[in-house]
């Protein structure tokens, strides 16, 4: 019997050949700038909604009583810091603070990777958002958020600014023109890469390639890896163009003065901006230009860990509304009532909100050039005063220490209170050397008298396990009365070990409470637990002995066997 040709050989006219079979669907064919090629169904610029109703259609989450979003981020209930990298590419890598926190990755294996979670999203959903970063339009930066899962996909559009729809694939640059993204984000959480193969520290990467404008996150769905590789982006481009970027809160007075709070996770920023009394600019990423403040975010996404309607009411309603999305809360299955102490998942449990579900929220998210700048620190070691002026100095040397301190519970391993020090109160996002940004804000401080304070909102009468934490309610008078320029005049002593000018008297705080020395039964215990505190300053900021101005480094505690 003759051997029957295989169907495969049979040539087609060269027309047919070169003509696709079935011209791609407007959304999918949006898709193929980025290199992916034959997706499945394609979700641009979905609203609230209509990500809502995707999200539970697969399964993605739970709609808890009030109308919030619960979802749960599996494995990892954090950010992955040992699993972040940029790849050193020419563009970049002189301006990159290479070291322990911007460790370099190879530019071929990001290829190789890249090609492979291109496969992987082949025939696969997705969710695309184009947004904006950054409130001012001078600085603002166009991003592209492309992820697997919808919940993901409506964390991007509350934490940033949606571009203006204007068809089914890609949406406007708000002037008609199509929009152009500057960076892209490509999300695959639920790709895991083989380390010895792809050179990943482990199967999660966040890969961020400032020549190449893209950032590739997989093997985690921490939705804050996308919000914080974002700042990153922001932390690298704004410095040099002489803006400032903080990783700080900011809120305006009804003088229209405005206060910074620098703080790193846990310390209070979130809570202490979110005020009443005060407009909120934003909770947590903002830049510093020539004309004020602005904030980078639409959104705000804080720790909901133990929240009470008492010390946290505008963030505490926030839980309760259709359009926030909240990461590992328990939630009752049956009632779908939330349970904002339970910790069983992990202690950091977190929410996402449009930053207009807060009512005195600002519209614009700009403010003039801060008045104030209030760096927080929760100090475990209980040797910080809860409230001291700084100087122009002593306010650079502190925002490059970025010092607080973690205790026990927080993490696995730890079992006393231990000092953490992250440069520019951000060491993860900083792409650029610390003495960048501190030489920008002391500029700054000099440029418009901003007034500077330390605040501590960690614990008094002792270290952790033996003092109690300071009150939220006092820690708000101190604020308070600093914001109000009531402690411009008010009484002080400098502090022999930190020389920073120690508060002595402030309206709606306890004497003794300002006082931590004598807070302590053993003051002989204080000073040697002020001393080690401050023997760790000083070996954390051999790092930084060459930043200019050269004053910075006088800003820190003085040891006490200098003196002998």
């Amino acid at each position: 019997m003759p051997r029957i040709k295989p169907a495969a050989r049979i040539r087609r006219p060269a027309e047919a050949r070169t003509a696709p079979h079935r011209p791609p669907a407007p959304a999918a064919a949006g898709l193929e700038r980025h290199g992916i090629r034959h997706p499945g169904r394609v979700v641009w610029n979905a609203g609230v909604p209509a990500l809502y109703e995707e999200a539970l259609r697969r399964r993605e989450g739970q709609l808890a009583e009030g109308g919030a979003l619960v979802v749960r981020t599996g494995q990892h209930t954090g950010r992955s810091p040992n699993d972040k990298f940029i790849v050193r590419e020419p563009a970049s890598a002189e301006h990159i603070w290479w070291g322990k926190v911007n460790r370099p990755f190879d530019a071929r294996r990001f290829e190789a990777l890249h090609a492979r979670v291109l496969a992987y999203l082949t025939g696969k959903d997705l969710f695309v958002q184009d947004c904006f970063v950054g409130a001012e339009a001078r600085y603002r930066r166009p991003i592209r958020v492309i992820t697997e899962t919808a919940w993901h996909s409506l964390f991007a559009r509350i934490m940033f600014r949606p571009a203006p729809v204007t068809g089914p694939a890609p949406s406007s640059g708000g002037d008609g023109a199509p929009f152009a993204p500057e960076f892209t984000i490509l999300h695959a959480p639920n790709f895991l890469a083989e380390p010895e193969r792809d050179g990943t520290n482990s199967p999660t990467f966040i890969l961020v390639h400032f020549g190449r404008k893209l950032i590739l996150i997989g093997g985690t769905s921490y939705a804050g890896e996308i919000k914080k590789s974002v700042f990153t982006i922001m932390n690298y481009l704004l410095p040099l163009e002489r803006v400032l970027s903080m990783h700080c809160a900011a809120n305006i007075g009804p003088t229209g003065d405005v206060a910074v709070f620098f703080g790193l996770s846990g310390t209070g920023k979130t809570s202490l901006s979110a005020d009443a009394r005060r407009t909120l600019i934003g909770d947590d990423e903002h830049g510093w230009s020539d004309r004020g403040v602005f904030n980078f975010e639409n959104g705000c996404y804080a720790k909901m860990i133990r929240l009470s309607p008492e010390a946290e009411p505008e963030i505490y309603a926030a839980t309760r509304r259709f359009g926030t999305v909240l990461e590992n809360v328990a939630l009752d299955p049956a009632t779908r009532a939330l349970d904002l102490a339970d910790e069983a998942l992990t202690e950091n449990t977190r929410g996402a909100y449009p930053i207009a579900f807060i009512a005195n929220a600002s519209e614009t998210k700009t403010g003039a050039h801060p008045a104030n700048i209030i760096m927080l620190t929760c100090d475990a070691f209980g040797v910080m005063p809860p409230i001291a002026r700084l100087t122009p100095e002593q306010a650079m040397y502190h925002f490059i220490s970025g010092y607080t301190a973690k205790v026990a519970g927080t993490e696995t391993g730890v079992t006393e209170p231990t000092a953490t020090f992250s440069a520019c109160f951000g060491a993860p996002f900083m792409a650029l050397r610390p003495c960048v940004y501190a030489k920008l804000l002391g500029e700054k401080i000099a440029q418009h008298h901003v007034r500077c304070w330390l605040v501590n909102t960690g614990w008094t009468g002792g270290p952790y396990g033996v003092g109690s934490r300071i009150a939220i309610g006092h820690t708000r008078a101190m604020v308070d009365a600093a914001l109000s320029g009531a402690l411009d005049a008010a009484p002080a002593e400098v502090d022999p070990v930190f020389k920073f000018a120690r508060v002595t008297a402030c309206p709606g705080a306890p004497e003794a409470l300002l006082d931590p020395r004598a807070s302590w039964q053993d003051p002989k215990a204080y000073d040697a637990k002020a001393q080690e505190l401050a023997a760790k300053f000083r070996a954390n900021f051999v790092q930084f002995a060459d930043c200019e101005p050269a004053c910075v480094c006088e800003g820190g505690p003085t040891l006490w066997a200098e003196h002998l």
